[in-house]
């Protein structure tokens, strides 16, 4: 039995450090990336027992990305390798303000995109403590939405983060089909934004929070509030994190995800709400740190920051 079971796809990243720019670039950075494998690595790297689901293409990139999750302890025995398939890329520019980071995807035709639920083994996902999905994941299509579907209907409890991503599905569309996800979530995570854009909703953060309760009546609701920190509700309480850490940002991409993984390794090992938001922030903190989509995290790492230190480890 695993404590945590994500589905999903994983990209190979390519990256133009800034300054430099896409249409001057000689050379690319090599990272993999995927919203629900960083919540998978991040969780097992803190000492969690995790899976990850998914279809890979039968080469020496899916032979690479499945190596290097095991190696942070995922296991991807359930991951399928599959003939003449390719997989999915995401090119990302660097920006200094006022210029923005700016995302390319390629990832269409991808070997994930070809997995349908008759050739996954949902029994991992049935014994699981707790499966994790995103919404990235049914907005690559109609055989993406028909996987999460049925995993909807095997996860004994469901963590989701919304994640939404414009350049996949308008508004609408996944309002639609997060209200298939929302009664039964047991931990809804989203951004300020996209509670707004999403289920345009307005008023303060506690405003959100309260509509989306209504919304997801089961769940534990977390707003994403960037450089602000979070706000979550559980049962009419609200809880923020204790303090407001110091970070140097060094690459942003992927904190939403550190964010889920610190926050379902604390529940998962029984801590409270208070304690589960704070080990939620330090891991995005941490994150914000180091560069790639993966939080290269301990839970020594973890209790460092919540305990205020040390600057210098000898």
């Amino acid at each position: 039995m695993y404590d945590l079971v994500t589905l999903g796809e994983v990209l190979v990243r390519l990256s133009v450090p800034s300054p430099a720019r896409l249409e001057t670039a000689r050379q690319l950075d090599v990272q993999i990336g995927g919203a629900e494998a960083n919540v998978a690595t991040a969780c097992a790297r803190l000492g969690l027992r995790t899976a990850w689901i998914s279809a890979l293409p039968a080469n020496a990139w899916g032979e690479r990305i499945r190596r290097e999750l095991t190696a942070h302890g995922v296991d991807c025995a359930h991951v399928r390798l599959l003939e003449d398939a390719r997989v999915g890329v995401y090119f990302m520019e660097y920006g200094v303000p006022p210029r923005p980071i700016r995302i390319l995807y390629d990832r269409r035709d991808s070997a994930f995109a070809r997995l349908t639920p008759d050739e996954v083994d949902w029994e991992p996902v049935r014994r699981a403590r707790l499966v994790h999905l995103s919404g990235v994941t049914p907005a690559l299509g109609e055989s993406s939405r028909a996987l999460v579907r049925r995993a909807l209907r095997e996860a004994p409890e469901l963590s989701f983060d919304v994640n939404y991503r414009a350049s996949l599905w308008s508004p609408s569309a996944a309002r639609e089909f997060m209200s298939e996800v929302l009664p039964v979530a047991r931990y809804l995570f989203l951004g300020d934004a996209e509670a707004r854009t999403i289920f345009d909703l307005d008023g303060t953060g506690e405003d959100l929070l309260g509509a989306l309760a209504r919304l997801a009546p089961k769940a534990t609701v977390t707003l994403l509030q960037g450089p602000e920190g979070s706000l979550t509700l559980d049962g009419g309480l609200v809880v923020r994190p204790s303090r407001k850490l110091a970070v140097e940002v060094v690459d942003p991409i992927g904190a939403g995800d550190a964010y889920v993984a610190g926050f379902l390794w604390a529940i998962l090992q029984g801590r409270t709400l208070q304690e589960a938001v704070d080990a939620a922030s330090a891991v995005a903190a941490l994150k914000c740190s180091t560069w790639g989509d993966i939080a290269l995290v301990s839970a020594r790492d973890v209790e460092e920051v919540l305990a205020g230190g040390p600057t210098v480890r000898r």
